[in-house]
Order: structure tokens, then sequence, then C-alpha cells
């Protein structure tokens, strides 16, 4: 290079130096003015935004805010006025100054995860013990594994909602239980670990009562949230559970006397709902946050503009390996750098369903085998820990948190009490890639950062240090390891910073990293099964829909969102499953048209369950049987009588080997040799025709 070249771009570094300053004190002035300075402040960025696509250079540095494809729509609010400087020689320590005398940036209000959307927490109360309290520790303990600050449970709807149906505590309008389904006990487990744990709720679908006939809940909003405000009033009265947040109509929760229970809008995206609250001050009044799902760590302008707290109030949702963890930790930082979002929630809390079922492993951690009791603490358990052990709700984002120089991020947060918790991540694009939305690309390389304490953080003499090492090349990771303390010299220390890792160096001395014995084993699902329902829980039992017990069916179909089946299902067993015999005693409650049936080699479950092949052994009311290739019943293989009727108990025997099935009634043959070329494994299961009343008892299943 030319010392002309040279001299050129170091003129352009260091206007680029300088306009990352201009950027810190235009943010800073946009957080503090009013509104119209706020637009006025915005429309000037806008202004920006154009110069600088017309001169950015790409090739020689590294921008901390990206010449946007987009535009200014979607707002790096935080990377835009991190305080950085660009690097010279690579050699070098680029300096990143954590400062609070200009005032903080946004309160924290937490990381936690989701237990539901759907099912995706039922085998877990189905472990033995000392198993199941140990998962629940890495979950919630303080100081021990995730310590999440946040728990959110689906209010059940009693519809498929993703992965399984979670039952409602009002099946019908004049029916009210608080003790179905197992988000109370899930609830109550993690307030006993930690009692300031924040509880939300939502709603991913409805009982049928609701809509008045129609598959949408809100054309008679007061019945809406009628139905919500009955739960939380549940919550407390039956389990004494405070519910902090939920998605809800302010009115109907203050004429309740649940002044205190926040807003979380609109649960989804950022518009429309924040336009409508920047143009509705009654709407604006209503709603404590803006809540949106897989944000792709960016909020939008009419977002900011409302002065909310905004969370990612579902994120995450990928496989629970190593880059899901990278995942994990450049969302839980970059959600506040690029988006100002205070609070993450991941989808799921657990991994506790059938690793087949939609979105396999998509938790914190893995927990789908109660009849083994093994269990996997995941990475992002530890990359969690990071934060939530060293903060907590209520502490204060500085305002100088940013995008690192060569790739790369870094959080720091306050309890104004003189603690300081700094949390820094350098994950590559291909070890960081959520399931959605898409990642741009990006680069990171290795790297040393100085960091200098100012402000009320300058006498910090030492701080704790964690570090995760991912070490995508030896396949050998480490995971929430404490180093030896830093010292700082004149308020500074400095890093060597390498790929795919994580810090967090903190005031804080009360990290810890829990551990118990090793669990048992992996092992398949047992070969020979059997369930009469009683009321102990079976360990391993997948409700579908809610079918299998008196009191708990369902004769009316729900409201949902995701694709349900016309049918009702329960699925259990081993994916893997090819020869199996599967008996159920049945009783139908429905003349005529009733219709049950067990099945083998079901291939899909959950939000895919409408398009389940599998071999499907029908009886009906009218006395006839039918053997179908689909849950559809469209792939017809077999049918004739059968003499079946309402109100009688019946055994129904379906024995699948290899191309061919056979089916008995009551210990006598009724069709044999159907040809079944496909699927070629699958889960055994049993369900109705229809949203019926039916009965279930004696269930077995055999695999070869």
């Amino acid at each position: 290079m030319s010392k002309r070249e040279k001299r050129n771009l170091k003129n352009e570094q260091k206007a680029e130096e300088q306009h990352r300053k201009d950027e810190l004190r235009a943010q800073v002035e946009r957080e503090m003015a009013t509104e119209k300075e706020r637009d006025m402040a915005f429309a000037s960025q806008n202004s920006l935004e154009r110069q600088k696509k017309k001169s950015c250079v790409v090739h020689h540095v590294t921008f901390l805010r990206r010449c946007s494809r987009s535009g200014p729509k979607h707002y790096g609010a935080a990377a835009s006025f991190a305080a950085n400087f660009i690097q010279f020689d690579l050699n070098s320590a680029e300096t990143y100054v954590l400062d609070d005398k200009d005032g903080l940036g946004r309160v924290f209000d937490g990381i936690g995860g989701l237990s539901g959307g759907g099912a995706t927490t039922r085998l877990l109360v189905n472990y033995d013990e000392p198993y199941r309290s140990q998962i629940l520790d890495y979950l919630f303990k303080p100081n021990f594994g995730a310590y999440l600050h946040i728990l959110k449970v689906e209010i059940g709807g009693d519809a498929q909602t993703t992965d399984g149906t979670e039952p409602s505590h009002m099946h019908y309008e004049d029916d009210e239980n608080y003790f179905r389904g197992y988000e109370w006990w899930l609830m109550k487990e993690a307030k006993k670990r930690n009692p300031n744990i924040t509880l939300a709720g939502l709603p991913w679908a409805f009982p049928g009562w609701v809509g008045r006939g129609k598959n949408w809940p809100y054309d008679y909003p007061d019945i809406t949230a009628s139905y919500v405000v009955n739960w939380i009033l549940g919550a407390k009265q039956y389990h004494d559970l405070d519910i902090q947040y939920v998605g809800l109509l302010r009115y109907t929760l203050d004429k309740q006397g649940l002044e205190n229970v926040r807003i979380v809008a609109s649960d989804n995206q950022w518009e429309p709902i924040a336009l409508y609250v920047l143009q509705d001050p009654e709407l604006s009044a209503a709603v404590d946050v803006l809540g949106a799902h897989y944000p792709g760590t960016n909020t939008v302008l009419d977002a900011l503009k409302t002065q909310k707290q905004l969370w990612s109030s579902e994120d995450y949702s990928t496989v629970n390996d190593e880059v899901g963890g990278g995942c994990w930790a450049r969302i839980l930082n970059q959600n506040y750098v690029n988006g100002l979002m205070s609070a993450t929630i991941s989808w799921n809390l657990i991994a506790s369903y059938y690793d087949d079922l939609p979105f396999g492993r998509d938790g914190l951690m893995t927990a789908e085998e109660p009849w083994s009791n093994n269990y996997v603490v995941e990475s992002p358990i530890w990359i969690t820990a990071h934060t939530t052990q060293f903060t907590q709700p209520g502490w204060t984002y500085l305002q100088t948190v940013g995008h690192l120089v060569q790739g790369g991020s870094y959080v720091a947060l306050t309890d104004r009490k003189g603690n300081l918790t700094v949390v820094i991540e350098t994950m590559t694009h291909d070890h960081s890639i959520c399931i959605r939305p898409p990642l741009p690309p990006f680069n990171v390389t290795a790297q040393n950062a100085t960091f200098h304490l100012k402000g009320s953080f300058a006498s910090i003499k030492e701080l704790q240090v964690w570090r995760s090492q991912f070490n995508f090349q030896s396949q050998k990771p480490t995971f929430f390891e404490k180093l030896s303390p830093i010292k700082l010299l004149d308020g500074t220390f400095t890093l060597e910073l390498k790929e795919d890792e994580v810090y967090t160096l903190t005031t804080i001395t009360t990290g810890t990293k829990g551990s118990y014995p090793d669990p048992p084993a992996s092992a398949p699902f047992p070969k020979v099964y059997k369930d009469d329902f009683s009321n102990k829980n079976p360990p391993s039992l997948r409700l579908q829909t809610l079918l299998t017990r008196p009191g708990q069916i369902l004769t009316q179909r729900p409201i949902t969102w995701a694709t349900d089946a016309d049918q009702t299902i329960s699925v259990i067993g081993d994916y893997q499953w090819q020869n199996v015999t599967v008996s159920c005693d049945v009783f139908m409650e429905k003349v005529k048209t009733g219709g049950v049936f067990v099945a083998a080699r079901v291939d899909k479950g959950g939000q895919s369950i409408r398009s389940a092949r599998g071999v499907f052994f029908w009886v009906f009311a009218d006395g006839t049987y039918k053997v179908t290739n689909d849950l559809a019943g469209q792939t017809v293989l077999a049918e004739g009588l059968s003499g079946t009727r309402a109100y009688r108990w019946n055994t129904l025997t379906l024995t699948v080997e290899g191309q061919y099935a056979s089916g008995s009634l009551n210990g006598y043959p009724l069709w044999k040799n159907a040809v079944v070329l496909t699927p070629k494994n699958g889960w055994a299961a049993i369900g109705t025709n229809s949203y019926e009343l039916a009965q279930f008892d004696n269930f077995a299943v055999e695999a070869k």
C-alpha cells in the first residue's frame, strides 16, 4: 500500500470514528428527548443513513453499523451509539469504555424459558426422583445452572399447539378445574427454588366455546378476557401463584383487582402493535411491554418511539447442540445491542417431548426419557448462566454497549450499587445460526480488547472471570469455567478474545457451576408397555389430544392456530418401532357416528399430525370397521362389518409385521394380511374419529 493510500485509509478511519461518536451523542439525545425531538433525531438519522450508503467502505475497516439493505426501519440501536474505535494494528488492543457518567440505558427485565406452545414439558413430570428435582435445579436454582429469571407458560387451550396439547382450565363455559395439566406444578417448583422468578402466561389456543362457533377467539373480547382472568385468579386461589405478565385487556384485569398484572403486547411481531400504541393513548396506557417473536436481534423505529420496554418474548427455537448454544449466546447480547430488548425468553424451556416430534431438542436442555431417567445438560444452560448468575431483573444496562471491532458484542449491566457485570461473545456466523430468522453474513476474528472503566466503576480493582469456549475444531468444548480473577490497572483490563467464546467479568462473587452425578444412561422406550390409565402418571404417554380419561374428553373442536387434525390422537412409544402389536379396550359413547382406533407406525405428530400416515384400525358405532394407511382415513386397506355399537366395551388388537397387518376384535380375527408398504416405522397410537366422548382402558404395546 502506498503512502497516499495509507493516508487516505487513515483519514477514512478517523472520519468513521467521528461518525460513531456523533451517533453516540444522537442516541443519548433520542433516549432523553421528547417524542417530537425523537422524531427530528430519527429524521436526521435517516439522512445520515443515506449519506453513509453512498460512501461506506467495507473492505478495509469493520463498521459497527453495517450499510443496511433494509434502510432505517430496522434499527441497530445500541450498535449505533457504541463508543468503539477502528483498529489499525491487529496485534494491538481496541479500547472500549464502560461509563455511567452520562446516564444509563434501559432496565434489564431478565432471561427466561417458555413451557408450552405446546406440550414441550410433557415428559418432565414423569421423571423419577431425584432426577426430576435435579433437572429443575439446573433450570431454576439460584447460582447453580441457568437460574432463569422468567418462566412463561402456556395457558392450555385443549388444542394441538406444536408438539402436543395442554388441557384448558375451562373445557366448557360452566367448567372450571385448576389442577389439570402440569404447568401449575412447574410454576410452583420454579417458585420453590427462586421465589423472585417472574411468572408469565399466554394462550396459544382456546376451547371452542370461547369463539361462539368461530375459529377465532377475539370476536367476543370480554369472554376471552374473562377466560384468561379466571386462569390468573385460579393460579392465585389454588396454587398461591402470582402471575405478573399476560396478554390481555387492561380493563378486565383492573375490574378483577389485578392491577399489578402487566400486559405484553402483542406477543407476536413489532408491527402493527407499535403503530397502534403510538396512535392510541388509551392503548398506550394499557400496554406495559412490547413483545416480539424471533426478532432477529432487531427492532423497528415505531417500537423505539413508544418508549415501552421491549422484549423478545419468544426466541431461540433451535436445536440445543453447540451451534444452538452459539445462537443463544449471540442473541442474548445482541437483542439488546441491536434492538434494545431488555428480556429474552427461550422457546422452549426444556426439550421434554419425543425427539421426532416437530422441533426436537429445541430447549435449553433435554429430558425426553422418563423411562430411563436420562437427561442432558446442554450448552445453552451454561450460556444462560453467563448472564443470569451475575445480574437480576431491575439491574440496568449501561449505554456504553456495542459490537467489537473484529466481530462479536459486549453488554454491561449494573445494580446501581457499585456492582458491574460485563458479558462478551465472539460467536462466528456459522457457529451461531438460529433456526429463524435468516442470519445475514458477518465476520468474527480473534482480537485483543481493552476495557476502560470510568464513572462510578473507576474504583473497581478486581473482576471475577467466567469463560466458555466452544472449540468447534477440537470438539472439546468447555462451558462456564471459572478463571482466576483479573486485576485492573487504572480501571482497565485487556482480554485476548478468540473466536466462539463467551466471557463474563463481574464484581459478583456468588457464581457456581452446579453439578450432580451423571444420570442413568440413555435407553430406548420399553418394548413392552402397559397402561390402565389409573391416577398415577404413566411414565411416558404423550397426550396429543385429551381423550384418554372420562371427564377429559372434548366434544367441540378447539380454536387453534396450528394445523390440527379432524380426529383426536395420542401417540406413544419409540419412533423406530416397526413390528408391533397394539391393543386397547375401547368404549364409544356417540351413537351411530362414533368411532375409535388403535394404530401403529404413525409417522407424524404435533403440528404435522393432519398428514400422519401409519396403520389405523378403526371400529365404528354403526357396526363397521376400516383399516386405513392414514389418519384422515382416505387410503383404505380393508373394511367390512364388525358388529360394534356404542356403550359396549370392545378390545381392539392390531399387529403389524413386515409388509403385513392384521387385526382382531375381542380376541377373534377380524381381518388379516393387509399390505402395508409405508411407512416403515413410527409410534403406536389411540384416538377417536371426531371430537366425541369415548373411553380407553388397558392399553398395551409389544414391539419386536
